[in-house]
């Protein structure tokens, strides 16, 4: 490695580490001014496109829970990076049938499930020397045709099916809401945080509520999200990628 790509990549690694510490220092802050609603939130920083070095990097930086999109993605990046035992690998992307054998083996959580076929499969192929695969089922919570996720009246039925799986447990709920004149997605965390609640009811340990992503993941905060998923805002713009 000749001086100029060690400057480089020095350079890199600080602006990720300076990037990654300015959203905890943020999410401080909101806890501190609304303590009395919002949770302790843990940050997926996802590194959807990235290289394996710029992983390492946020993980030098303290970073533990990394998020990918791509199952491809995943396998190749656990696989490479399998030597730091303490990485938590989420994968928040929509999922195909025929791809759920490497998230079962891969993953330790699931951000996506939002239908049984894909629970069954998931169940079925996590490896039974690995502890339960964490789940989150996927909510539409916009109502979109285009995006994946169970509609908001069939998210109880559908975690019932989910808690008599084996190899699997479910721990709560994602959502990505359509974008927003202004980044402005109020009512639909306002309505995430309410079918939590209600699932809860039901299924007390179900505590998770992933939402929130580089746009506005401050105000998912204040309506109570449990999980920030942060790309550009660590990792900086996306690259064109092989599997989109």
């Amino acid at each position: 490695m000749n001086e100029k790509t060690t400057i480089s990549q020095a350079l890199m690694d600080n602006n990720i580490a300076e990037r990654l510490n300015s959203a905890y220092r943020q999410m401080a802050e909101i806890r501190q001014k609304n303590s009395s609603t919002t949770p302790t939130a843990q940050l997926i920083a996802v590194s959807k496109t990235k290289p394996a070095d710029m992983l390492l990097a946020a993980y030098q930086a303290g970073q533990k829970a990394f998020g990918e999109n791509y199952v491809q993605e995943l396998a190749q990046k656990a696989t490479e990076l399998a030597h730091l035992t303490d990485i938590e690998w989420h994968f928040i992307g929509p999922i195909q049938s025929n791809k759920t054998r490497d998230i079962a083996r891969f993953a330790h959580w699931v951000h996506s499930v939002d239908r049984l076929k894909i629970a069954e499969r998931l169940s079925a192929q996590r490896p039974l020397d690995m502890a339960p695969l964490k789940v989150l089922i996927q909510v539409n919570i916009s109502g979109e045709a285009s995006k994946a996720g169970v509609m908001p009246q069939d998210v109880l039925a559908l975690a019932r099916q989910i808690t008599a799986l084996p190899q699997l447990k479910l721990c709560g709920l994602m959502a990505i809401p359509a974008p927003a004149i202004a980044h402005d997605n109020s009512a639909a965390f306002a309505a995430m945080a309410q079918l939590s609640k209600t699932l809860q009811q039901e299924l007390p340990q179900a505590t998770e509520l992933s939402m929130g992503m580089s746009d506005d993941w401050q105000q998912a905060l204040i309506y109570g999200a449990t999980m920030i998923r942060l790309g550009t805002a660590i990792f900086g713009a996306r690259e064109t990628h092989l599997y989109e």
